[in-house]
């Protein structure tokens, strides 16, 4: 793995890296899928450092965990029993710094991690260099997979992807599309509950704040009206509708719970909310035919 593969459909704006140092305003408004990509490629470039800096030790280089609860794929085995990964080819979807594509290839998989923004990518890079597993990074819009048909046996994605994008049924397609006849599908995201609460860790987090029924996006504008960051609600009614219409079979829906060991804030996540309502969903899905 000695460079980033990038998919020529979806360019790279090296512009895109400022977006983070803008004065941003918080607002709810509609969000196409152009514009909301477009966003997120610039945000997660411009801020793909602090976040590694910040949340990197929590992640470690090659654990895969789900979410800000801390539930290790080692414990929850949602994509299966750990030895059952061995030689299987597996897709993970907003990888950021791969962290869990390196997990996956310590089990003996073959990994390869896609993700839209060029330099959570080149985190990945530079992490790589203290580690033996080498596996392929594409840098890619998870709407448009540049793979061809079944060429997966699992595809999981930690919070990627799909809280940001505006027609998430077009990447379960996706999804379905490059898996295999029988393989899986598992991915998290923020629990669709949280939406109706402020993005505050305590005490005043807990009052709910707007209507969990609100699907407008949270949009986050620079000064030029332009969106920064954009962040799609769906319902958990939703959700699930949308594994079905993409074609394929919801297996189970969990919501992890906080657990004692974990300290942290994270965002919104915090062990005083975490202790009272859910703050991730994991959806797992399979793909029959």
């Amino acid at each position: 793995m000695e460079h980033i593969i990038q998919a020529p459909e979806i360019p790279f704006d090296p512009a895109d890296e400022t977006a983070g140092d803008e004065t941003v305003t918080a607002t709810r408004r509609a969000a196409s899928v152009t514009e909301s990509s477009r966003a997120n490629r610039g945000w997660w470039n411009g801020n793909a450092d602090e976040y590694q800096a910040e949340h990197g030790t929590f992640l470690g280089d090659d654990r895969f965990v789900w979410g800000p609860e801390g539930l290790d794929e080692v414990e929850a085995q949602l994509l299966g029993p750990a030895e059952e990964l061995a030689g299987k080819d597996v897709l993970e979807i907003g990888a950021g710094a791969a962290q869990c594509s390196r997990w996956l290839a310590a089990q003996g998989a073959r990994p390869v991690a896609l993700d839209l923004a060029h330099r959570q990518l080149q985190h990945a890079l530079r992490i790589a260099e203290e580690h033996s597993a080498r596996f392929p990074l594409v840098e890619a819009d998870a709407s448009a997979l540049p793979f061809a048909d079944s060429s997966f046996d699992v595809a999981c994605s930690a919070y990627g992807a799909l809280p940001f994008v505006a027609d998430p049924v077009r990447v379960l397609r996706e999804v379905r599309r490059v898996l295999r006849p029988g393989g899986r599908f598992v991915f998290s995201v923020t629990h669709p509950l949280r939406w109706a609460f402020p993005d505050e860790p305590g005490p005043e987090g807990l009052s709910v704040s707007g209507s969990y029924f609100d699907r407008t996006p949270y949009v986050e504008e620079g000064e030029d009206g332009e969106a920064v960051y954009v962040e799609h609600h769906r319902t958990v009614g939703d959700r699930v509708r949308d594994v079905v219409r993409a074609g394929l079979r919801l297996v189970d829906l969990v919501e992890p719970e906080w657990p004692e060991w974990n300290t942290q804030e994270w965002g919104g996540w915090s062990p005083l909310r975490g202790h009272l309502i859910p703050g991730t969903a994991i959806f797992v899905c399979a793909k029959d035919a």
